[in-house]
């Protein structure tokens, strides 16, 4: 038999964070926000692909868990070459997914639940097909100018090559040579995803009219796709390869030349501009643009200086299942010590490009509830993938399976690295044929085969499941007057993470976290601070605690692994 041990390591202890007075910003200040893949939640049809008419029929289920927003990925007519990233009409319903009159309902039974929209918005490129580029590649104006053209090089053999070495981020040139134009346009991500020109007045425009059709139809926000990619260098500079040795592979070059350039801002500054304009105009509530930028801290800080905020992918990116709970401290504060004031946070903890929280903490969903017990903790926005609140985890995909073209593109040999079909499997909402997702069993993407185990209905059955552990989280939030403005202190050792939450005058809100497999005894009273008994509020649910169960502070055991709040 082996003894618990005390925690007798060097504690690291973060600065006092205060986040209250948000300003303009405030109706987002405490928002939980739920992205559902649209193609996965709710086939209303029958014929195996999700849609509006389907999310309209489940939207209680997100009021349920206590979100307040629904953010749709791309809903957009669209060839889905990368699934509605290639968008070929901006004003439009894909037909897959139903009508503008099935969103005009989806929208109208949102603002009757209480729910707000926020919409996928895709302005750095277009597909293909789409009218602008056709009429583009025919040089009508001003459509000549929507895209960026560039005529050839030649090398010393007098053969074509593009204008420089810039890389498409799926691989390969990022310039495609079109024979009846006779140039090159560019391309960031699939060949079929011409990147826009901002250089031109008319884009600009035709982008500005494209956010106020939505907001007319009653959508009260936008998360901007790719928001550091909208300008490239107008001298075509070659950018530096850090690794001449490998030259398929975006990362090993730096991207000086194609990624956040400082006019970038004065874009995104004037998006801003409309949607204070549509406010004043309308006497709207507050438009939220946040915004996928994948930049260093301090220049994702710039962007909130322009009216947007910018996405948090530090809980996504920085922190894997071998992390300590250091680690974990670290990345936060990372993030909340560069935040401006009066400025809100945000914590993405899951998302349509990452594997799924239960694959990616902990073997068969152990640690599935880590992290949204760790963003519900902290002060901010949180956004939450759909499915996560169950624990759903990744489907294994062999590569006859893969439909993402970025797997499909890496080949049968590393299409497991990049593909991104494993999170964007159907909802499993029962038991019953394809889990409720749909009455056929011809599903887009096949369902996990653990569905009749892992799922909504059983988990609503259950005493303790991830479901109630995420509505516990979610009312907690909504509810507590700490959460919503209390000071936020992050404490850690090698293995136990803590969050406090603190009003003067009021009990606190403690999150502990063991990231040790193996249980360990604390003094969190001494450690802490906090009052010598505290009541268990929701553990994570291997945890083995119950709610309303009173527990001496000073001689805290926790199982390995586990996640408790207490108040």
């Amino acid at each position: 038999m082996w003894a618990t041990p005390w925690l007798t390591l060097i504690i690291q202890v973060s600065t006092t964070y205060s986040f209250c007075n948000y300003g303009k910003e405030s109706d987002w200040s405490n928002s939980i926000i739920y992205q559902i893949y649209p193609r996965s939640f709710k086939d209303s049809d029958n014929d195996g692909i999700g849609d509006l008419r389907g999310i309209t029929s489940k939207l209680e289920h997100i009021v349920d868990i206590g979100a307040d927003t629904l953010y749709l990925s791309p809903i957009y007519p669209s060839p889905m070459k990368d699934f509605g990233y290639d968008v070929l009409n901006y004003t439009d319903i894909a037909e897959e997914y139903g009508t503008l009159d099935d969103f005009d309902d989806l929208a109208a039974r949102a603002k009757e639940l209480g729910l707000r929209i926020v919409l996928d918005f895709v302005p750095n490129h277009s597909s293909d097909e789409h009218e602008w580029f056709r009429k583009s590649i025919e040089r009508i104006p001003p459509y000549d100018n929507y895209y960026i053209w560039q005529d050839a090089k030649h090398d010393s053999n007098g053969e074509r090559i593009p204008p420089n070495n810039w890389m498409s981020f799926f691989g390969g040139s990022a310039w495609e040579w079109n024979e009846k134009r006779q140039q090159y346009y560019y391309h960031m991500y699939l060949a079929s995803q011409p990147d826009l020109n901002y250089r031109s007045p008319h884009v600009k425009q035709e982008i500005e009219d494209i956010l106020k059709f939505w907001m007319e139809r009653g959508v009260d926000g936008f998360r901007v796709d790719s928001a550091d990619l909208l300008l490239e260098d107008d001298q075509l500079r070659d950018e530096i390869e850090e690794d001449d040795t490998i030259d398929d592979r975006y990362w090993h070059i730096k991207h000086d030349y194609t990624r956040d350039l400082n006019q970038t801002h004065d874009i995104i500054g004037s998006w801003r501009a409309v949607l204070d304009d549509f406010e004043s105009h309308y006497n709207s509530s507050r438009k939220l643009m946040i915004l996928e930028a994948y930049v260093e801290v301090p220049r994702a800080m710039l962007f909130y200086g322009l009216g947007g905020n910018p996405f948090n992918f530090k809980l996504l990116f920085k922190v894997d299942n071998n992390s300590n709970a250091s680690k974990f401290k670290n990345v936060i504060d990372s993030w909340l010590k560069a935040i401006p004031n009066g400025e809100i946070p945000n914590w993405i903890v899951g998302n349509h490009d990452n594997h799924r929280i239960a694959s990616r903490f902990g073997r068969d969903g152990n640690r599935a509830d880590l992290m949204s017990m760790v963003a519900m903790m902290l002060p901010g926005i949180v956004m939450t993938y759909y499915g996560d609140e169950i624990g759903m985890i990744d489907r294994p995909f062999s590569y006859e399976e893969i439909l993402d073209p970025y797997g499909c593109q890496a080949g049968p040999e590393e299409y497991h690295l990049v593909a991104r079909d494993y999170e964007r499997t159907p909802f499993q909402w029962d038991g019953s044929v394809s889990a409720g997702f749909s009455n056929t069993t011809n599903t887009w993407l096949p369902l996990h085969e653990n569905y009749k185990q892992l799922n909504l209905e059983l988990q609503k059955m259950s005493e303790i499941s991830h479901y109630k552990v995420y509505q516990a989280l979610t009312r907690l939030k909504k509810s507590s007057p700490v959460l919503r403005c209390g000071t936020t202190e992050l404490f850690a050792t090698e293995y136990v993470l803590s969050i406090v939450r603190e009003i003067k005058g009021q009990r606190p809100v403690v999150l502990l976290i063991n990231f040790s497999t193996m249980p360990i005894k604390i003094d969190a009273r001494s450690w802490l601070d906090i009052p010598d008994e505290m009541e268990v509020y929701i553990g994570s649910v291997p945890s083995g605690l119950k709610s309303g169960h009173k527990m001496d502070m000073s001689d805290l055991e926790l199982l390995g692994g586990v996640s408790v709040i207490f108040i």
